[in-house]
């Protein structure tokens, strides 16, 4: 699983950003971390995520994230 960093964290609209290793940001909505709740993910936090392909043409998502 790829590793990156939190890069936002938008608390009240549930959602945020993680930042890759090649500085792309990709999407993540609070309903798909994974044992663990949203509210305990942090900006600058390590995690772990799957990318997926955002429907529309809205770019990569990240699906599964959890604590690094």
């Amino acid at each position: 699983m790829p590793v990156g960093k939190i890069k936002k964290i938008v608390q009240d609209k549930g959602f945020g950003f993680i930042q890759t290793d090649s500085g792309q940001d990709i999407f993540f909505h609070h309903s798909i971390v994974a044992n663990h709740g949203f509210d305990d993910l942090t900006e600058g936090q390590q995690v772990e995520y799957v990318v997926e392909e955002g429907g529309g043409g809205k770019g990569p998502r990240a699906a599964s994230v959890t604590p690094a």
